[in-house]
């Protein structure tokens, strides 16, 4: 019996289709067992130093970090104060998220108060979640020359830096050179009201999972389209960084943590 040309093509399709060895089968194992381990043990310990060039000749130095996730892993943290302290910034802020557990917050304290520079910081929605004392925080904060800043302005190195979600410049900016608004939530540049020489913040982790072409499949509220990196914005430009740690799943990939070396 004669067969229809297109189930002659079929057959030599299935005929020529290379079969599934023992070797391949070896290769996807060992593809995978890379790829988890990669995620699970590599890059979330694997911290980068991004650096972001604003002004050249610069004159003022500054590091930013968010979301620590704090979960008492001590010696990761002391090794990111000390590389903190070994830039030598004039200042540091942090875009919130000290712990999910405020069983967790007087140790991070302890070692976050361990920085050589002013503190500056905001609280993350983890500050809130977990009820950690803010006043436990502004007194770590101001013990090394800076301040925890819910919804308030301070002046610091020449710089006004706003800690706000709702910003609005509410102190007398007299001697202020920049102004910096620092806040937990990338999308709050979609809201400014004024304009700012920089903006910082945290909270996306990047998405914690990006993958190639793709980007972050998942990103928390309070994103938006800024999930990572450097952004013009009309209230200035915006650095959203992948931060520290993780949350609810211990991965990362395609997206290291990260401090940022801010020059201007």
């Amino acid at each position: 019996m004669d067969h229809p040309p297109r189930f002659e093509l079929a057959r030599a399709l299935v005929t020529k289709s290379p079969k599934l060895t023992r070797r391949h089968l070896l290769c996807i194992v060992v593809l995978v067992l890379a790829l988890v381990t990669d995620a699970f043990l590599i890059e979330p310990r694997w911290v980068a130093l991004r650096k972001l060039n604003l002004a050249s000749p610069s004159t003022q130095r500054i590091v930013f970090f968010s979301d620590i996730h704090y979960k008492g892993n001590k010696g990761a943290l002391v090794r990111i104060v000390r590389q903190i302290n070994s830039l030598s910034p004039d200042l540091v802020c942090f875009g919130g998220d000290i712990v999910e557990d405020a069983a967790h917050l007087d140790e991070a304290l302890s070692i976050l108060s361990q920085i050589e520079s002013p503190l500056f910081g905001v609280p993350g929605n983890h500050e809130y979640w977990s009820n950690s004392s803010f006043d436990k925080i502004a007194a770590c904060f101001q013990c090394t020359g800076g301040r925890w800043l819910v919804n308030e302005n301070v002046l610091a190195e020449g710089v006004l830096i706003v800690g706000s979600e709702k910003p609005k410049v509410q102190n007398d900016t007299l001697g202020a050179t920049k102004k910096i608004l620092l806040s937990h939530y990338p999308e709050v540049a979609s809201s400014a009201q004024e304009e700012f020489n920089l903006i910082l913040a945290g909270h996306s982790h990047g998405g914690q999972i990006r993958l190639p072409f793709l980007g972050a499949p998942v990103l928390p509220d309070g994103v938006g389209k800024y999930d990572r990196g450097l952004f013009q914005t009309p209230s200035g430009p915006l650095y959203v960084t992948t931060g520290l740690g993780t949350w609810f799943i211990p991965i990362r990939f395609c997206c290291r943590p990260e401090i940022v070396l801010i020059e201007w």
